[in-house]
């Protein structure tokens, strides 16, 4: 059972909002790398998440903290602009910049694994006798050590969310914009004109949630186990 307290708050809207603008920032500073500064000249290259909750407040603040008070959890969205037709004109480019958000998220979930494999060797964390999804380590301390433990275990579920769920190949997610990596440029040109014209976005949207619903648990799970080899949750 999640602790709606004050402070379960705050570490949720942390991990939600550091996550999210890491996902845009990426997408930015790759584009910028490639060619198209756009996001750079409105500002999202940063990880300073004050940009980025003035392009999508609603996103940013309003779902997310709605979303924790009604259901215990946080969902929410952020942007980076792209130029339309820099993508078009190098196709394989956009490509990459799409997978730079989900490839920032793995980075995060690995590096949440890293520290609390960390914590467990310097006897700060332990693995919990069952896993949830704010509990994936727990700590033999209350207090700062409790609390940066729950962090952890938010950052690496929702990064492992965010890097899932983006790599689906349904518009409007990240990975149908990483498909034409595997596409000549005519086609990819063909490609990119379906997906700036088709009116089934939010159908898209849809579809990607009901087919990340079955997904995600078994994804999460495998996850969870290679972070402790031999426990074998289940």
């Amino acid at each position: 059972m999640i602790d709606y307290d004050l402070g379960i708050g705050i570490l949720w809207y942390f991990a939600f909002l550091l996550s999210v603008v890491m996902h845009e920032a990426s997408h930015a500073f790759v584009a910028m790398k490639l060619g198209d500064r756009t996001a750079y000249e409105g500002g999202q290259v940063t990880l300073d998440p004050l940009p980025h909750i003035k392009r999508e407040p609603i996103g940013t603040v309003a779902v997310p903290l709605f979303t924790f008070l009604t259901a215990g959890w946080m969902i929410g969205w952020a942007s980076a602009p792209y130029d339309r037709q820099w993508a078009r004109t190098y196709p394989q480019r956009s490509a990459w910049m799409a997978l730079a958000g989900p490839a920032s998220n793995l980075a995060m979930v690995l590096l949440c694994a890293l520290l609390i494999r960390l914590g467990m060797i310097f006897d700060l964390f332990y693995a919990p006798e069952s896993i949830t999804f704010s509990r994936i380590t727990a700590s033999y301390h209350d207090g700062t050590p409790a609390g940066l433990a729950t962090l952890l275990s938010i950052l690496f579920s929702l990064n492992l969310i965010l890097f899932v769920f983006n790599l689906l190949p349904i518009p409007p997610l990240d990975g149908s914009g990483a498909i034409p990596l595997l596409l000549s440029r005519k086609n990819s040109h063909r490609y990119m004109d379906f997906l700036e014209n088709t009116p089934m976005l939010y159908l898209g949207l849809f579809l990607a949630w009901k087919v990340f619903d079955q997904v995600f648990d078994p994804i999460h799970l495998l996850f969870v186990n290679l972070l402790y080899p031999g426990i074998g949750y289940h």
